[in-house]
């Protein structure tokens, strides 16, 4: 069913105090991509609002596209072609709707940053684990709509495992009150984990209970130099026999980040300039067991295994920062040099030693110079695996070599089992891999929930799946 522009015909059926003018900010992703398009954005102060936008847009049959923080990498935010959709804003949808510290539960509306969710935790002395170099912008709200997952989801899981329930505004303007703090609740189908992760392409996520946790008793960071990524993987297995449930982050981080980091960000610290692979491992332990000790353990265990060559356990609490201010800052050094091509990936942990080494020969058989950087949350299988041309030269001298590049490695992921999304999405600019690389049997099913849902067509169109 064909959609219509948004215009002052739509514009007359809100109220004009939810009308917002469109400015570029709206327009905008992460990425610095081409401008999106809006015929209005609206930005509601409560649910009842959504409720009453989305049934105007679907009187009027114009697209929604909502928008969070803005800070979504796949295009699932921003809307390039067909008529010009209403952006729906959650901005001002930012209240703490309540805090239930002894149920380790708290209830936030969806515009409330991520950052914001996590000082509201920390104030009752809680923790909110799901943790973004972004979080100070990105949204909850596009947080579950995306299921995002960060550097803690090995111990903690990604931001689905971390939702018990959602109030959302579903495609005919009615309200799903289920804003509930249960752990148990096996009643029927569970539209919570229908619309984690939808992107937006199902209803509008205007609230969330969330999971909030103690924050272990005693924390350890560390910095080690691997020799290989097979050696990190090791290290990761001797990492949980040692400290079972205790690891909360494992990242790996190539050379060449710490080399655009000293190109792009040379005030950075580093505490092992010049490794050819590192690991910052991060980890929780129960009160009277010093995580400092349990690091030193594990460092001089895998020294003798030959799985470390070097490292740095952190010292106090600005030393760790530190550490993560490291990579925290590798995708902003990525951004400033410019990629041919990013894939955002994930592999069962069996397959990933291996895959690096044949991704790599396979890039540059394509094209002998260009630079591999290739980081991420090693302990869940989610790696960056981005390509950038040579010193001296610019992506537009490779012409299509991104797109070929693209098509070859998620070629090889789905060979190997894993995903060529791992944490970002699909949005609009994986849709064709979906359609590609997805398994037939689940499109038609995500087609069939989206006609029942959606039947209009109304909600975030060209997400996901093609309009």
């Amino acid at each position: 069913m064909s959609l219509n522009p948004a215009d002052d015909r739509l514009a007359a059926l809100l109220p004009e105090h939810v009308l917002r003018p469109v400015t570029p900010a709206y327009l905008e992703d992460a990425r610095g991509r081409e401008p999106g398009q809006a015929g209005l954005v609206a930005a509601p102060r409560t649910t009842e609002e959504v409720s009453l936008i989305v049934r105007a847009c679907a009187q009027a049959r114009v697209g929604i596209v909502t928008r969070g923080g803005g800070t979504g990498l796949v295009g699932g935010q921003i809307m390039w072609d067909g008529p010009a959709p209403l952006v729906l804003s959650l901005e001002r949808m930012t209240a703490l709707r309540g805090i239930w510290a002894q149920e380790n539960v708290l209830v936030a509306e969806a515009g409330m940053t991520l950052q914001a969710v996590r000082d509201a935790a920390a104030g009752q002395g809680r923790l909110f684990p799901l943790s973004l170099a972004s979080q100070g912008s990105a949204a909850i709200g596009g947080c579950l709509s995306t299921n995002a997952g960060g550097v803690t989801a090995l111990r903690y899981g990604s931001a689905r495992a971390l939702c018990l329930g959602v109030e959302a505004v579903l495609p005919d303007g009615s309200i799903v009150h289920d804003l509930k703090r249960l752990r148990k609740d096996n009643t029927g189908y569970d539209l919570r984990d229908l619309l984690i992760g939808a992107e937006g392409t199902l209803g509008v996520i205007t609230a969330a209970s969330l999971r909030i946790v103690l924050p272990p008793p005693e924390v350890g960071t560390a910095m080690l130099e691997v020799p290989d990524p097979g050696a990190a993987l090791s290290l990761l297995a001797l990492a949980e026999a040692r400290m079972a449930g205790c690891v909360t982050a494992f990242e790996l981080i190539a050379g060449q980040g710490l080399a655009f980091l000293s190109e792009v960000l040379p005030e950075i610290r580093q505490p092992l300039p010049g490794a050819g692979w590192s690991v910052l491992i991060e980890v929780g332990l129960p009160l009277g067991t010093p995580a400092d000790g349990a690091l030193e353990g594990l460092l001089e265990e895998a020294m003798e295994q030959g799985l470390v060559c070097d490292g740095v356990i952190a010292q106090s609490g600005t030393q760790a920062a530190e550490f993560w201010t490291l990579r925290e800052h590798l995708p902003e050094a990525n951004r400033r040099i410019g990629s041919i091509v990013s894939h955002d990936i994930s592999l069962p942990l069996s397959e990933i030693s291996r895959f690096i080494q044949d991704a790599g020969q396979v890039a540059r058989a394509m094209e002998e110079d260009i630079r591999i950087n290739c980081f991420g949350h090693l302990g869940d299988g989610n790696l960056h695996y981005n390509m950038f041309p040579a010193k001296g030269r610019t992506r537009a001298e490779y012409g299509d070599l991104g797109q070929r590049l693209a098509e070859r490695i998620h070629g090889m992921v789905i060979e190997r089992g894993g995903s060529f999304s791992a944490e970002h999405g699909v949005g609009r600019v994986k849709v064709q891999d979906l359609q590609r690389w997805g398994d037939p049997a689940r499109l038609a099913a995500m087609r069939a929930i989206k006609t029942a849902l959606d039947p209009l067509g109304i909600m975030n169109p060209g997400a996901v799946l093609p309009r």
